[in-house]
């Protein structure tokens, strides 16, 4: 699939989150600068992509963006905020962390909170249409999917290696057996 850049501008971040409607975990955001001369063969929305190729991709953008960062906001956060505003708050926390700043923000989806003296566009579907945001959901998926399989080693019994805290009927039935963990949004229907 060929993504395209949203403009000519070398310094427009594209955004996009990972995990908001799990069960368990942070929900993590990222942004991605990237060069207009930035090509992949694979590069698509990421959750049209299997693991191992977003692996691969994450590898390319990590080489060739021209700046790009990841950040996460806690289930405390989520449970205090709620995850929309999380959300928000992580992808600000993303581009506070980009050593350069952008001149403009694209975001994935219908709503963004303001960063400051940083204009934005939001793009429903823009993880498909978008390089630079399909590039900030590779990153997004796959560090939050790296970030689940370490606390699922210090809790195996939810299989969150395999749904990454999404709510699959596997990990609902171990939250009825062994109850939340500090890691579960409490805000959210766990059963």
């Amino acid at each position: 699939m060929l993504l395209i850049s949203h403009t000519h501008e070398p310094l427009e971040a594209g955004l996009d989150e990972a995990g908001r409607g799990c069960l368990a975990g942070p929900v993590f955001a990222a942004a991605v600068i990237l060069p207009p001369s930035f090509t992949s063969a694979f590069l698509n929305d990421s959750k049209q992509m299997t693991a191992r190729r977003r692996e691969l991709v994450k590898a390319e953008i990590c080489a060739g963006a021209v700046a790009w960062a990841v950040a996460e906001a806690s289930p405390a956060e989520i449970a205090s905020i709620n995850i929309a505003q999380a959300s928000y708050l992580a992808m600000h926390r993303a581009v506070a962390a980009l050593p350069v700043v952008p001149m403009h923000l694209i975001v994935d989806g219908n709503r963004f909170r303001a960063y400051p003296e940083i204009e934005h566009t939001c793009f429903v579907a823009g993880d498909g249409r978008y390089a630079s945001i399909a590039a900030a959901a590779v990153l997004a998926k796959t560090f939050r999917d790296e970030r689940m399989r370490a606390l699922a080693a210090e809790c195996p019994e939810y299989g969150w290696e395999q749904n990454a805290g999404y709510p699959t009927k596997t990990h609902r039935d171990a939250i009825r057996k062994h109850g939340p963990t500090e890691h579960h949004r409490m805000g959210f229907r766990l059963l």
